[in-house]
């Protein structure tokens, strides 16, 4: 019979498994993953030159988790949208975009790091023009490069993408793999629940209390 002591270490131990299988991505594409996500892409028209460098994109892949770091600079009057009411703002715009995006990214355990609002112009620039205002900031984090294809493959996904482009006067967006990332939630779940875990022990099990 299990004892309290080890179902205490056990079950956190079992539900931190399970978290970290669904929150790990599944190793890098594969060939007929790639070609499919290609298929995808010529069948809704996407320009060759831009299948091409998706492609290499995908080829690349090391099967680990992206960081895509997004600079955001909004429009001020943007333009009318089919699908949107007449003269919404960027803010608005966005907000359609993202009620499709936080499903998507979420059920493929992607999710926001960090997002703030620019409080100065650039302060550092080099080799790069049209970049000294932004309105925010943010970085994104993606299970995978299969996930991240699996999104913008979507058929609903250009009609969406295109009320971004109208809340928007510039962006650019680019992904990043790091070796140390302290925002990964494997890291931050297996803190708190062997930190809770070892004080239920402390209290239950290291003043003399029986199993």
């Amino acid at each position: 019979m299990v004892s309290k002591r080890t179902a205490l270490w056990g079950l956190p131990l079992l539900v931190y498994l399970v978290f970290a299988f669904w929150y790990t991505g599944g190793g890098p594409l594969t060939i007929k993953e790639i070609d499919d996500f290609t298929a995808r892409m010529r069948a809704t028209g996407t320009p060759e030159q831009r299948i091409a460098f998706l492609r290499k994109f995908m080829e690349e892949d090391s099967g680990r988790q992206l960081i895509m770091l997004n600079n955001v600079d909004k429009a001020e009057s943007p333009p009318n949208v089919e699908g949107a009411e007449p003269g919404e703002s960027a803010s608005q715009l966005m907000g359609r975009y993202m009620e499709h995006m936080w499903p998507a990214m979420l059920s493929r355990a992607s999710h926001p790091v960090y997002s703030g609002k620019v409080v100065f112009q650039s302060l550092d620039i080099l080799g790069i023009e049209n970049v000294e205002s932004w309105d925010s900031a943010g970085l994104v984090r993606y299970r995978s490069r299969r996930d991240l294809m699996e999104i913008a493959t979507d058929p609903i996904f250009e009609s969406m993408h295109d009320f971004k482009v109208a809340a928007l006067d510039k962006t650019f967006v680019y992904p990043v793999e790091g070796d140390i990332n302290y925002s990964d939630l494997r890291f931050v779940l297996a803190l708190v629940l062997f930190s809770l875990v070892s004080l239920l022990d402390l209290l239950l099990y290291r003043r003399g209390v029986s199993n």
